[in-house]
């Protein structure tokens, strides 16, 4: 792709159109299926993965692995059938399970296929026509109405009182303005007003859009293509990798120096053999794979007790190990609900009547439910009696606002209350709070100001006004004049009230929290100060855009708040801590969480997240509260501090008794000495080391990650 299009909200619309190589009449027929044998199909299409026998070979990796296998096919070796059949089903067991989580990994794309509807109208050879929306290709014009899909990443021509819902990559829970026009380059994907994304839909008005990226070239497409790469190593996985390699370095060097020392000693070169490779046999833990599995298991059905589902067993001891855990705002820190924070007259003071006139308004409209009119409902209003509906003029996304008309011992008002610059551009007067009325222009500055302060706070700000109508007058949209601005309603999301102490309570457990959000920055750290983050500094998409990964990696240590953030650099700033050595956990919820969840060591979602999300995590919260992780990461101490208790007893036994066993072979002729006989002398110590490893650990264990 040419650098013009990798970009295409940033270049001329006609720069554009060249590079792509089409004009606002389309392609011909033709042109397109040129195109389409060249890009193919307009899909999330899956990548080639390894077939079964390939993915069930990758499970025999890990040294330990390699190491029991080898004790099994020596025991058989020489004879020993049964010994080798009990070494060789506990890694068969071990390795069926991983091999199941594998399998199930590749599902995560597969959901996102759903969200793509299956034809659309184009432009070809001039005129509309409806095509399947994999036949979509990179210079198609499309043509896109209120309920429509968008087939591509597309740059917009015309549009007419479009709003878009690009939830499923912002976050962002409200419609979003578009209109034609160009933005700088490092514009996130939240400021992109000029562009259209794959997978989003429109909710009203109208546009004509050049399709300048299609099928993995979209931001929908980055998301599947990282959710079919298999998940990065976890902690736990390093180190037990780690730990099998030290241990098999430890046995070569041992059989190898017993081997050589017997044989200087004219010892039987087979006796000497047979007796070194049963002296390997005994140094590994043999039950160390069923040990991991049978605590796991223990584990998993604690913490389903206490309603966390975990997907994949090897993710508990990561829980337990878990360093940093990145979250979302919405729903997880904040309630996820709308609530009224204050009213404010056009003075910039606190005034009971902002809020009591957006009652009237909201409580005694008719449209659609919205969550900022039932916030506003909720309010405690002490009497709204003698107040009786007249007229309504309903909202809509190009007015943005909505008027409803009342009447009160004779006088009627129509009551205005939406987006603060379409109610100020209605308005031609102010009421100031003592009641008297003065031009609007006297009153600007100071509301200007309070706007600005209260969103700096990171509030969602509303207008009010209100005109007098006479009794004859008409109920429309032409009434929506000559108004007096009233003040401002500052609407929250608040936080919820356990979320400070949560922090605080994982900080005790060596567990550093940061807010990782595609929010504005002004909302992320208003809700980062409530909650007790550091909010000194505040990196967003562009801040990420400038930093290398080396430079990312040095300063993520010192930021808590991550803000305008995009689904990929969520991505990024986990590969970034995990980098750093840190074990670190993701929670989050939406479409745009899913590469991060599936990069981090714990992928964290809830039961009520998109399928796509639940997938891509490896533990499921069946409540979205910080106190149900703060339980599961206790469990996961428990089960992680149980298997290093088995890991100590059992290495050290086994080492201690094969070292007795080498000295008294060098100082006196050995008997013959099998592979059965290790194993049982190891199973007899292995069997009280699993005994302690399952009994509960110390509560210091539990304080420290």
């Amino acid at each position: 792709m040419e650098p013009a299009a990798s970009a295409f909200w940033s270049v001329p619309e006609d720069r554009l159109l060249e590079v792509l190589k089409t004009s606002r009449r389309g392609l011909s027929s033709a042109e397109a299926a040129r195109r389409l044998e060249r890009h193919g199909p307009n899909r999330l299409r899956e990548r080639a993965v390894a077939g079964g026998w390939a993915l069930l070979a990758m499970q025999f990796r890990s040294p330990i692995t390699v190491m029991l296998l080898a004790a099994a096919v020596l025991s058989m070796i020489v004879g020993e059938t049964i010994d080798g059949a009990i070494i060789f089903g506990i890694v068969v067991v071990s390795v069926l399970l991983d091999f199941w989580q594998e399998r199930s990994a590749a599902t995560a794309v597969k959901q996102l296929l759903g969200l793509i509807q299956p034809t659309t109208t184009v432009l070809r050879d001039g005129r509309p026509m409806d095509v399947p929306v994999e036949n979509v290709v990179p210079g198609d014009v499309v043509q896109l109405a209120a309920g429509a899909t968008v087939p591509g990443d597309c740059r917009i021509l015309e549009a007419a009182d479009l709003f878009v819902d690009e939830a499923a990559l912002t976050g962002e829970s409200y419609p979003v303005e578009k209109a034609p026009g160009t933005k700088a380059a490092e514009t996130p994907i939240s400021g992109r007003s000029n562009a259209l994304f794959m997978g989003t839909h429109v909710v009203s008005g109208t546009a004509v859009a050049v399709v300048a990226r299609t099928g993995l070239e979209t931001e929908f497409g980055r998301i599947a293509e990282r959710l079919e790469r298999r998940a990065p190593e976890t902690d736990f996985e390093r180190g037990v990798r780690r730990f099998g390699y030290t241990l098999l370095e430890i046995a070569l060097f041992f059989v190898v120096f017993i081997f050589a020392v017997n044989v200087a000693l004219d010892r039987p070169v087979l006796d000497s053999l047979l007796f070194t490779l049963a002296l390997a046999v005994g140094l590994t833990p043999q039950l160390l794979p069923a040990i991991v599995n049978v605590t796991l298991a223990r584990g998993a059905r604690r913490m389903a007790a206490r309603k966390v589902i975990i997907k994949r067993l090897a993710s508990i001891e990561n829980f337990g190990s878990m360093g940093v855990l990145c979250t979302d705002k919405t729903g997880t820190l904040t309630t996820g609900i709308t609530r009224v924070h204050s009213g404010w007259g056009a003075e910039g003071t606190q005034r009971g009547k902002v809020l009591f006139y957006a009652y009237l308004n909201a409580s005694l409209q008719s449209g659609f439910p919205n969550p900022i009119d039932r916030a506003i409902r909720e309010q405690s209003i002490s009497s709204v009696e003698g107040w009786r509906k007249v007229g309504e003029v309903p909202y809509d996304f190009v007015r943005k606002r909505i008027s409803v008309v009342v009447e009160h011992e004779g006088v009627r008002l129509m009551i205005t209350k939406g987006a603060l610059r379409e109610v100020l551009s209605l308005c031609a007067t102010a009421e100031r709070d003592d009641g008297t009325i003065r031009p609007l222009a006297e009153e600007s500055a100071t509301i200007e100001r309070t706007f600005e302060s209260l969103s700096a706070q990171g509030l969602r700000c509303l207008g009010v006004a209100w005109r007098e109508l006479g009794s004859n007058a008409p109920v429309d949209k032409e009434s929506e004049r000559d108004m007096t601005f009233l003040g401002i309603l500052a609407l929250e999301d608040p936080v919820k009230e356990t979320v400070p102490e949560s922090i605080r309570r994982l900080r005790e457990l060596g567990i550093a929290v940061k807010l990782v959000t595609g929010d504005n920055h002004l909302a992320a750290r208003r809700v980062a100060g409530e909650v007790g983050l550091r909010t000194a500094r505040v990196l967003t998409s562009t801040d990420l855009r400038e930093l290398s990964d080396a430079a990312l990696r040095r300063t993520v240590h010192d930021v808590d708040v991550f803000a305008e953030i995009e689904p990929v650099q969520k991505e990024r700033i986990i590969l970034a801590l995990k980098r750093e050595n840190y074990a670190v956990g993701y929670l989050g919820d939406g479409i745009n969480d899913a590469p991060a969840l599936h990069a981090a060591d714990v992928g964290i979602s809830v039961e009520s997240a998109a399928d796509v999300t639940k997938n891509a995590a490896t533990i499921v919260l069946l409540e979205k509260d910080l106190r149900v992780l703060i339980d599961g990461v206790c469990e996961g101490r428990r089960a992680f501090g149980n298997t290093l208790k088995y890991i100590f007893i059992t290495t050290s036994a086994n080492f201690g008794n094969m070292f007795s066993m080498a000295g008294a072979s060098l100082i006196t002729p050995f008997l013959p000495l099998l592979p059965q006989q290790i194993l049982l002398i190891n199973v007899l110590t292995d069997l009280p080391a699993m005994a302690l490893a399952t009994d509960r650990v110390d509560a210091e264990l539990l304080r420290e990650p």
